[in-house]
């Protein structure tokens, strides 16, 4: 006892009156005493396994609690649009940020840009990909990641359909049926469509428009028209609809953005943006 007072810093005679009142508290004997030796009892062996639990619980939480004060422990809620989902660099992204911070739980649900962007609004959810301008929703803001090169889609018997890939222009459209697709509040893609065809001298002829990119590459299977879509798209479809590229002085582009509430201050976020950045340049180099 006198060694054990030793090496917790204190006196004998406080200890054994510590363990003396801990004994009647729990109303059982933790250590059998024989003249000069003393150890434990079945109880106090029970008692011991569980002690050494409860503080090993103790430190566990410590520890836990000071990573998610550092951004390293909690939870992050993505949301992807369906043509974001397709990039292969969207699934790269998410798979490199899982293997640096293993102890962030990520949940992912997919939806329409501006169901999305309400969610971020609402706290719903944390970052969005996304392919829409932010401009319309107050107190979100986005990085770019990177621009992706636009695709005509268009049926597979179409008259077009032969040409060789890198040949066609925009103006060579011009009498063609497009399938726009817009999101609510005006994701700026079909905007900037009809600016580059003006550019082109012409006005593109709207067949229908959808609000979603998937919806207007099922009408194009159908064979009303054609659209413009990301390249990352053309695996939808491969059997009633064909792609082309466009010729290298006719290129047009869409971004691929992350989207964030203005003011937020979970770290887990700061983590994922950050490393974004950095990923997007390494990404980018190798492919």
């Amino acid at each position: 006892m006198t060694r054990a007072a030793i090496k917790l810093g204190i006196q004998q005679p406080p200890l054994t009156q510590q363990i003396q009142a801990l004994e009647k508290e729990l109303g059982v004997e933790l250590f059998l005493r024989k003249s000069r030796r003393i150890q434990l009892s079945p109880a106090g062996k029970i008692f011991l396994t569980d002690a050494l639990a409860i503080l090993a619980s103790v430190e566990e939480s410590v520890q836990r609690v000071r990573r998610f004060e550092l951004g390293e422990e909690g939870n992050l809620r993505l949301g992807f649009t369906s043509s974001a989902s397709m990039h292969q660099m969207t699934p790269d992204l998410v798979r490199a940020f899982r293997e640096t911070y293993p102890l962030i739980k990520l949940d992912i649900e997919e939806g329409a840009a501006h169901d999305l962007m309400n969610a971020l609004d609402q706290e719903k959810i944390d970052i969005a990909f996304s392919r829409s301008s932010v401009k319309h929703y107050p107190g979100i803001e986005s990085i770019e990641l990177l621009k992706e090169d636009m695709v005509i889609a268009m049926p597979i018997n179409h008259a077009l359909s032969q040409t060789p890939n890198e040949v066609l222009r925009l103006k060579d459209l011009q009498h063609e049926n497009f399938i726009f697709y817009q999101q609510v509040n005006g994701s700026g893609i079909k905007e900037s469509l009809i600016n580059e065809c003006a550019k082109a001298g012409f006005e593109p002829k709207s067949a229908q428009v959808v609000y979603r990119i998937i919806g207007a590459l099922h009408i194009v299977a159908s064979g009303l028209g054609i659209a413009i879509v990301p390249k990352s798209m053309q695996a939808i479809q491969p059997v009633s609809v064909i792609y082309k590229t466009f010729h290298p002085n006719s290129v047009l582009t869409v971004p691929l953005s992350l989207a964030y509430r203005e003011n937020t201050s979970k770290l887990a976020v700061k983590r994922f943006l950050t490393l974004a950045h950095e990923f997007t340049k390494d990404w980018c180099a190798k492919h």
